[in-house]
């Protein structure tokens, strides 16, 4: 019995340290809009990301192409995807589709596939005043947690013109979770 919890415990660790090989982190997220200069136009506008370049259109082909490659209808067609940074924080990529099945609605946080963006902001007040001035729907006001990995982290969701959800976060005094160790998630504030 000890030899298979010696194994089990040496798979469990073994496991815990596998990543693919040469991962340095994250290069892009991807999301879909339904306007891309609207959707360039707030990150760069509104935001202060800075935008970089364009490709496409991609599609329609006569194979199988979309589906094989991006698991997307046959017939479905990349009009434009765009490439934008947010200060020091990863890259977006931004693509408008077209599709014969496309979902024009986006999914809740609550849902398979919902999601979020959050931007981490020095003073949540200024930014949320900010966002207002912007006519952007703010939902509810910030909140701060005082307990959990999270204790001193502002956050508050908003709404992008097309309807996607994103966030600010704000922790200029740290995170709880730094108190019970070195580690640490990465942090834009670096």
């Amino acid at each position: 019995m000890k030899y298979v919890l010696l194994v089990f415990t040496l798979l469990i660790s073994v496991s815990a340290n596998s990543a693919i090989p040469g991962m340095k982190g994250v290069q892009h997220f991807g999301f879909t809009v339904p306007n891309m200069q609207e959707a360039v136009d707030f990150f760069v506008d509104v935001m202060g990301c800075e935008s970089y370049f364009s490709i496409g259109p991609f599609g329609p082909f006569n194979d199988n192409w979309m589906v094989d490659n991006l698991n997307v209808n046959k017939k479905a067609v990349i009009k434009v995807a765009h490439m934008v940074r947010c200060q020091n924080g990863t890259n977006f990529e931004i693509f408008e589709y077209t599709s014969p099945d496309q979902n024009k609605k986006y999914v809740k946080n609550s849902d398979f596939g919902g999601n979020h963006i959050a931007f981490y902001v020095t003073d949540m007040n200024d930014a949320v005043a900010y966002l207002k001035e912007k006519d952007i729907k703010i939902l509810g006001e910030p909140h701060t947690f005082t307990d959990t990995g999270m204790e001193g982290l502002t956050w508050v969701y908003f709404m992008a013109p097309w309807g996607q959800q994103l966030e600010l976060v704000s922790y200029p005094d740290g995170q709880g979770y730094e108190k019970a160790t070195n580690r640490r998630l990465w942090d834009p504030r670096d």
